[in-house]
């Protein structure tokens, strides 16, 4: 199962937005009800929703990592601590903590951005801003960043 595709979405005054159709008939076909929705440790801009049995396994790696890394204290305190269970209502409707929404900035309207095994959710202007800077930046494939396995691939 993977999920693709960009799709802008409402949040209301509640918090609640609607699982596109096509993500939640994809869930329902591999039998998946339970999500966790945490921060991305790594940009405060946008939260993470990833599929239970998925967010289990990087949970169960995270919490591995030796406690005297300050590091690894960071990550395991907001990927962990922030985590809360989604459930979707019969009308494919999720409701996102306020400390989450916060968090990221979500505000009432956001890109939902499928991510292969994950859901990335970011604020429309917050993501819109992003993009505008990713335009901008000349893509090095050789940077010290990029991993070597990028240069194997042919786009």
């Amino acid at each position: 199962m993977r999920f693709r595709g960009i799709t802008k979405l409402s949040v209301d005054a509640k918090g609640r937005l609607a699982m596109p159709k096509n993500h939640r008939d994809n869930l329902e076909k591999n039998a998946i009800s339970d999500l966790v929705v945490t921060v991305d440790n790594r940009s405060a801009a946008c939260l993470l929703i990833y599929p239970m049995a998925i967010y289990e396994e990087i949970e169960r790696k995270l919490m591995e990592l030796p406690n005297h890394s300050a590091e690894a204290r960071k990550v395991q305190r907001l990927f962990i601590g922030y985590a809360t269970e989604l459930e979707l209502d019969a009308t494919g409707r999720m409701l996102l903590p306020a400390e989450l929404r916060e968090y990221a900035g979500i505000g009432r309207k956001a890109f939902l951005i499928g991510q292969g095994n994950k859901f990335e959710l970011w604020d429309e202007q917050a993501w819109e801003h992003e993009c505008e800077k990713w335009k901008q930046e000349e893509s090095d494939p050789n940077s010290a960043d990029a991993p070597a396995e990028l240069l194997n691939i042919s786009f």
